[in-house]
């Protein structure tokens, strides 16, 4: 479902169509309505401006629904308030770190920016914002997201070296470097650029929510995530009314294996977003980390509840990839093979897997996995070709990195029929180019992680086909990429034990009774090293 919000305005008006779920009503505590602080200068009256202050707070934080009512509040009290439509058209583009617009979206943002351009600007600085993401719009059902990004970048860069003392032209010059970064540049070219930008406006302006936020994504990868830290311990504190605020820390807690700072803070995030759509995400981030701490009594009531979730009207729900990842990670990371070949899927036979193929894509491999390795090969098969399927929608929808993934996953499940059919050398043919392939992919920010990495599953292929020194190499070279893993640390050790390297099991066991201590699963592995660390 959804409503227009009508922004009065003299002789025009401005309509957004918005989720019809309203704000929150904010409590009375001290943090309840906390955002940051900024001043973002425009040509609007003094009452104009303290709304669009607190507007862009806002859309720093990724919190849509309260942005566009404060954008209504900018236009009633001033109407020729230009900057609000630049601030709506930046809104429509949503999360560009996640997916690109919407066709209705873009269609809208067209519409807006026209809006603007009628109105006109009263300053250069506010005529060269607006064409800077005119540039993102225009010839939208001509041009692809990748080429029209391309092209606002530029735009933004010009602004930026045209205003070096605005901080928001930097600000959103280097929020596009991110966006635009190739997922498979190890260099991080692009992310360490923006956050050279971003961590000087960060030491000057502390309380900056769009300055911790980018740095955060800036910072989203293995080798440089320690560099977030600060802004990811921060963040939080910063924007504590935002539940996008609240949920970003946990992505550089993700990639450090800081599981316990992961729940707390997404557990935050769920509450303050309780049934909109920001919820889904949190709870995704949340999941995961305690499954990585066997907690795994509370990881099925994160299911229970995304199962509840999926009930609601359609408009409320937004990108269904926690839908589909969240049951299947609570089967995998349990190694519960016949539970994941019946994975379900929240949400089945709506428009959103139409939209959003690889998150149905993350339900056909997890049963795919499930169905092989619990020896059901016709069944795995079946997963397979639907894999296939959804990767030439992927195709068709010009989703290059999911196409990708989907083929690695693709990839994956196969050697697992092959290894259940007793082709092993097939098996590893298959298995290892799928690893070394993911290794050169950066994970897509809508996730923790994969939904099972291609290299650990390499680690289980080599230990089943009882090659324990071989397996303990490829464990410990995916914990350069996903940290602190429950399976990987126990893959490891169990590799370690079984090759006769006792100093280095009694290592990774006595990891995985830290990453257990509050466990309340009945994970074998845990058994397996009280046993061992007790005899030794």
């Amino acid at each position: 479902m959804s409503r227009k919000a009508i922004y009065a305005a003299a002789a025009a008006a401005l309509v957004f169509v918005v989720l019809a779920q309203p704000a929150r009503s904010q409590s009375s505590g001290d943090k309840s309505d906390t955002l940051g602080t900024m001043n973002f200068p425009v040509s609007c009256t003094p009452d104009a401006q303290k709304h669009f202050n607190r507007a862009a707070l806002l859309l720093y934080s990724y919190y849509w629904v309260p942005t566009e009512k404060a954008l209504t509040e900018v236009l009633q009290a001033d109407p020729t308030c230009v900057m609000a439509y630049w601030a709506a058209a930046v809104a429509k583009m949503d999360n560009p770190y996640a997916s690109p617009p919407t066709p209705k979206a873009l269609e809208e943002a067209w519409w807006i920016i026209e809006k603007a351009k009628s109105i006109g600007a009263k300053t250069e600085r506010e005529r060269d914002y607006i064409e800077a993401i005119e540039v993102f719009y225009k010839d939208y059902d001509k041009l692809d997201h990748r080429t029209r990004g391309a092209a606002h970048e530029k735009a933004l860069e010009q602004v930026y070296l045209r205003y070096p003392e605005d901080t928001e032209a930097a600000m959103y010059y280097a929020r596009w470097l991110i966006a635009m970064a190739d997922p498979r540049d190890k260099d991080y070219t692009r992310q360490l650029k923006a956050a050279g930008i971003l961590e000087k406006i960060f030491a000057k302006q502390p309380d900056h929510p769009g300055a911790a936020h980018f740095l955060i994504h800036a910072y989203d990868h293995p080798p440089i995530a320690n560099r977030g830290l600060d802004a990811a311990k921060r963040y939080a504190s910063i924007a504590p009314a935002a539940p996008h605020a609240l949920h970003m820390p946990s992505h550089i807690f993700t990639r450090v294996g800081s599981w316990q700072e992961s729940i707390e803070t997404n557990r935050r995030a769920a509450e303050v977003a309780k049934g909109q759509r920001d919820e889904p995400h949190a709870l995704d981030y949340m999941a995961y980390g305690y499954l990585q701490l066997a907690q795994d009594v509370e990881a099925k009531r994160v299911v229970d509840r995304i199962m509840e979730f999926a009930k609601q009207p359609i408009a409320l729900i937004g990108p269904a990839y926690a839908f589909a990842a969240i049951p299947a990670r609570y089967t995998l990371e349990r190694g519960k093979w016949n539970e994941a070949a019946q994975t379900p899927l929240p949400l089945a036979g709506t428009e959103q897997y139409e939209r959003f193929p690889q998150a149905e894509a993350v339900n056909a491999y997890a049963r795919a996995l499930g169905a092989a390795r619990s020896g059901n090969t016709a069944a795995a098969k079946l997963e397979i070709v639907r894999l296939d399927k959804l990767r030439e929608k992927l195709v068709a929808l010009k989703q290059a990195y999911w196409v990708e993934q989907v083929e690695i996953n693709a990839k994956a499940a196969s050697a697992w029929v092959a290894r259940a059919e007793g082709r092993n050398a097939d098996a590893l043919a298959l298995l290892r180019p799928a690893a070394d392939q993911e290794d050169k992919l950066e994970k897509h920010p809508v996730t923790p992680g994969p939904i099972m990495p291609a290299r650990e599953l390499l680690g289980d292929l080599l230990m089943e086909l009882g090659q324990p020194a071989a397996a303990l190499k490829e464990y410990e070279a995916a914990q350069k990429s996903e940290p602190n893993r429950f399976r990987n640390v126990y893959g490891a050790a169990r590799a370690a034990e079984l090759a006769g390297d006792l100093a280095k099991a009694k290592k990774y066991y006595t990891q995985l009774m830290k990453l257990g201590a509050k466990a309340s699963g009945d994970r074998e592995e845990l058994r397996q090293a009280r046993s061992l660390l007790a005899r030794n």
